[in-house]
């Protein structure tokens, strides 16, 4: 028996096109990276922070709290501090899901075989991650607004998720693209409408952008090549968790902790309509996962047990025609 063998898990060796396509994504994590303190010129005058600048205001299509009457029958001040608390803790939370991610992915990394193209880019993509922590931080610290990230209970087991995540591999990747992909589209969504953001969060969302489509294509070829070669058993298994995953990371990173609601006395209701009980706010949620509906469709996950799981967890619809495509549903609810 060859002692090269490759762990159980790494099912797509000998995969040739995955293989390149790994390189690929390397040699573009080598030539086109950003560093968070090379390429954000934070002591510019134009990137300095205003805690009263409108532009902190939510938008009220992209933004489940920003569409409720509430917010927008708010004074002018009112809505720019709700706004910049709600974006600034939005920035602290992403920051703490990359340390999840990371912990996986340095436990799964370090199983792999000598000369493993996904061990090389694995290293780049956690090297990306921990510049994105940084940033955030930056980004956190510069604005003067304490915010407390993650919701206490998932901030609790973070630890736990990340290392159980190692030797789940493909749950792994789930788990990444169910938090990678409400951020990314959310933030392409608000550069694709134009929202007029204060200097200092646009250009950090531009980076994270950028570096987060290698590392979104990573995770979708990943599964795309391993879900195919799964047993019965679990392919059926995975199908029924998938939206379960997708729904549960998406809350937990997309809601806005109890701690605002307590800060700037939004009503419970309130509350509720926009985390996630409101019409808009469910079409916003579903909005998220056109891509990873296309996904499973794709690679047999889209089961009729799996449809109306999807539809149980307020996120089914039709899936993506192209990766990133808009999603034109989320539109204001009056």
């Amino acid at each position: 028996m060859s002692t090269t063998t490759a762990p159980r898990t790494r099912t797509s060796g000998h995969d040739q096109a995955y293989e390149t396509m790994l390189k690929t994504l390397s040699e573009g994590s080598v030539h086109v990276h950003f560093d968070p303190y090379e390429d954000i010129a934070w002591d510019a005058p134009e990137m300095q922070i205003d805690q009263q600048d409108p532009r902190w205001i939510l938008s009220p299509v992209l933004d489940p709290l920003g569409a409720t009457e509430w917010y927008r029958s708010q004074p002018r001040e009112r809505q720019i501090e709700i706004g910049r608390w709600r974006m600034v803790n939005a920035i602290k939370v992403g920051g703490a899901f990359e340390s999840i991610l990371i912990r996986g992915l340095m436990h799964y990394a370090m199983s792999l075989p000598n000369g493993s193209a996904e061990f090389r880019y694995c290293m780049h993509e956690m090297t990306e991650e921990c510049n994105h922590i940084q940033m955030f931080q930056e980004l956190v610290n510069r604005t003067g607004t304490d915010v407390p990230g993650m919701r206490p209970l998932f901030k609790a087991a973070t630890p736990l998720i990340g290392v159980a995540g190692g030797y789940l591999p493909v749950v792994l990747m789930v788990g990444i693209l169910a938090g990678e992909e409400p951020i990314d589209h959310y933030q392409k969504a608000m550069l694709r409408e134009g929202v007029d953001l204060p200097p200092a969060m646009l250009r950090t969302m531009e980076i994270h952008i950028a570096e987060e489509a290698r590392h979104i294509s990573f995770a979708d070829e990943f599964l795309r090549l391993r879900v195919p070669r799964l047993g019965r058993v679990q392919k059926h298994l995975l199908a029924i968790a998938f939206p379960i995953i997708m729904r549960w990371l998406a809350g937990e990173i997309m809601t806005s902790p109890k701690s605002l609601k307590r800060r700037f006395q939004i009503p419970d209701d309130v509350y509720r309509e926009a985390f996630w009980k409101g019409e808009h706010a469910q079409s916003v949620m579903a909005s998220y996962f056109g891509d990873m509906r296309r996904l499973c469709t794709d690679v047999g996950l889209m089961t009729p047990m799996a449809k109306r799981m999807w539809k149980r967890m307020g996120i089914d619809g039709e899936p993506s025609n192209y990766r990133g495509e808009p999603d034109r549903r989320a539109t204001l609810v009056a």
